[in-house]
């Protein structure tokens, strides 16, 4: 966690909270990250409106060294990989035989190793399915968490507050658009679906460009002074809390919070940034291109405003969003946001009508459209 006045952890407020490292990565050393520094609100405005510097080092990272990862990747996951290319990071997933989401992750490749960053607690599971499909492929995957941490620079200065850094002119992300059903075949590059531009920091590890401001993955000793650097060039530094209120207000699903065991990318908005649609053979493609082509997932995501009468708590992930006593959803991530309220990520079923009169648990909600 940076260490400074004000700061209170997340595992402090809940102790359930999924914003703490997970057990093994706790014993290693690394830290519980801050929820806020004293004034989230205020935390949220500075994301919104300039630039601020989050604490996500809870987040799992694994390395993937090897001459041939980056074939042995892209045959495992759902993202056109085999062209990445060094300075470049993109969004993948990993797919269940029946097409549902297990597994999300973000990627930097730094020439000899592909970098990848999950959400915490997920670490494990990733690890796993990747060290049971080795075989006999030149590849050595590894937990690197207890050597390398995320922090990030979120908000429309993002870029200008990295030059502090003295990496300058990263390109903004390059997302291919998502073709209609059925389209026609060499429609899309064989590329990634999303480039992420990635730079080395002078001091160690790397920046990346994202839609939400520049990732710092940076080695665990220079952390501090990362952290020094950009405070001293008036960067404030923001909590988790208002990072999640900005992710929620532009409709970023997060993997086991935002979904669930039949989640399919489709449903989450997770085409776009981690799922190449003219890429075969890996685990649950079939299900993504039957879904595709018919237009129509069961489900979809959906920004929800919560009335916030009976009660000023944002419900628990997972509540059931109900409609005139049916079940049609279930809540995700749900937050105080600074300017619209008690806001909330939802999965829907597909035929809920966007002027329907929600309610999630005692409080009534609305589709924002």
């Amino acid at each position: 966690m940076i260490d400074i006045a004000g700061a209170v952890a997340a595992d402090a407020i809940d102790e359930e909270t999924r914003d703490q490292p997970d057990p093994a990565h706790r014993a290693a050393g690394v830290a519980p990250v801050a929820a806020h520094y004293g004034d989230p609100m205020r935390e949220q405005r500075v994301l919104a409106t300039g630039v601020g510097l989050v604490d996500r080092s809870h987040r799992g990272v694994i390395a993937v060294p090897g001459e041939e990862r980056i074939g042995w990747l892209h045959t495992l996951t759902s993202q056109h990989l085999a062209a990445l290319a060094p300075g470049q990071g993109t969004e993948l997933l990993v797919l269940s035989p029946n097409g549902h989401v297990e597994q999300h992750a973000l990627v930097a490749e730094d020439g000899e190793t592909t970098w990848l960053d999950t959400e915490p607690g997920m670490t494990g599971g990733l690890l796993s399915y990747l060290e049971r499909m080795r075989f006999f492929s030149k590849v050595d995957p590894r937990d690197a968490t207890a050597g390398h941490a995320l922090l990030s620079l979120v908000g429309p200065a993002a870029v200008d507050a990295l030059g502090t850094l003295g990496v300058t002119d990263l390109a903004a992300p390059d997302l291919l658009g998502v073709p209609g059903p059925k389209f026609r075949s060499g429609e899309l590059p064989a590329r990634p679906s999303v480039v992420y531009d990635v730079k080395p920091l002078p001091s160690g590890g790397w920046a990346r460009r994202v839609a939400l401001g520049v990732d710092l993955l940076v080695p665990r000793p220079a952390m501090a002074d990362v952290v020094t650097v950009l405070r001293g060039a008036g960067v404030p530094v923001a909590g988790l809390w208002a990072y999640e209120a900005i992710r929620v207000a532009a409709r970023r699903a997060r993997a086991g919070v935002d979904t669930d065991h039949r989640t399919i990318p489709a449903e989450v908005d997770l085409i776009a940034p981690a799922v190449h649609l003219e890429k075969g053979c890996y685990r649950g493609q079939e299900t993504v291109a039957r879904v595709h082509n018919l237009g129509k997932p069961p489900r979809r995501l959906a920004l929800l405003h919560l009335d916030g009468v009976t009660t000023d708590q944002p419900p628990p992930a997972g509540t059931p969003v109900t409609l005139d006593g049916r079940t049609v959803g279930f809540v995700g991530t749900a937050v105080h946001h600074y300017e619209l309220g008690q806001i909330a990520l939802a999965v829907l079923k597909r035929n809920t009508p966007d002027d329907a009169r929600l309610m999630v648990g005692d409080s009534a909600a609305a589709v924002d459209v």
